[in-house]
């Protein structure tokens, strides 16, 4: 018999390799340290370019009225205002719950829906690796940079299976791997140079998004984690390119 227990597994946390079970602790560290800062650090990263990825994704899932919609990893609820404010130009009532793993990222999502006066999203403290939601609910699934800080990305993927209705839509919006040739070189010297020191000046912290930008080169790129979706029990895996790779969308069905 075996003596291997689960914590002799070891997961990535940026460039280091860490214990399994000591991967969500440090994760969680990092984003209860920038919580407060998330979204005003997405649009200095990225020039504001994040609002049109996550406008493309929302435009791609094409949520209708009557869904029940899931948003993973959702925080400070970027898309699942999206989502609500997309149902609603159709007519519909918005039925979207939100579900972040660290208690500070969820505050700070109620905070802005409050602000907003959005009263038609329900929040939920939970693992993307065992989501406290029943099987078969939901029509559509989505996790926008998220899945690339879950322990084990297999396991949140047929997490996301369980959950979806038989023909509910699963939608990642990930960084990925760049494919214009020389803008590769460009973006690297971009995240590893610029993008922490903007961390240390507006966030007075360099190190959470060292591991940030290092995750990201972790992460598989498109052809491997589509075969990833697939062999978690999804179908008709479709991958989009955004700017040129620097981000991806992954689409996929529970038939």
């Amino acid at each position: 018999m075996s003596t291997e227990s689960h914590t002799d597994h070891t997961a990535s946390f940026g460039f280091r390799d860490v214990p399994e079970a000591e991967k969500e602790k440090l994760v969680r560290g990092v984003f209860s340290s920038v919580a407060k800062n998330y979204d005003l650090m997405n649009d200095l990263m990225s020039g504001g370019v994040h609002r049109l990825w996550k406008d493309a994704m929302v435009a791609w899932l094409n949520p209708q009225p009557g869904w029940k919609s899931l948003d993973v990893a959702g925080g400070t609820g970027d898309i699942a205002f999206r989502i609500a404010n997309a149902i609603r130009r159709k007519g519909g009532e918005p039925n979207v719950t939100v579900c972040d793993i660290n208690p500070d990222m969820l505050a700070e999502g109620v905070a802005r829906a409050e602000k907003k006066g959005e009263a038609a999203l329900t929040w939920v403290a939970g693992d993307a690796q065992a989501l406290p939601l029943p099987d078969n609910t939901f029509d559509s699934y989505t996790i926008a940079f998220g899945i690339r800080n879950v322990t084990r990305i297999e396991k949140a993927l047929e997490e996301a299976r369980r959950v979806l209705k038989p023909g509910g839509r699963f939608l990642c919006l990930e960084f990925s791997q760049v494919v214009v040739p020389g803008l590769d070189v460009l973006y690297d010297k971009f995240s590893f140079n610029i993008v922490p020191t903007i961390g240390e000046y507006v966030a007075r912290d360099r190190e959470s998004y060292q591991y940030l930008i290092e995750s990201i080169r972790r992460f598989p790129n498109q052809a491997k984690f589509a075969r990833m979706i697939e062999t978690a029990g999804l179908a008709q895996v479709k991958v989009r390119n955004l700017s040129g790779g620097i981000a991806a969308m992954h689409s996929a069905w529970k038939i």
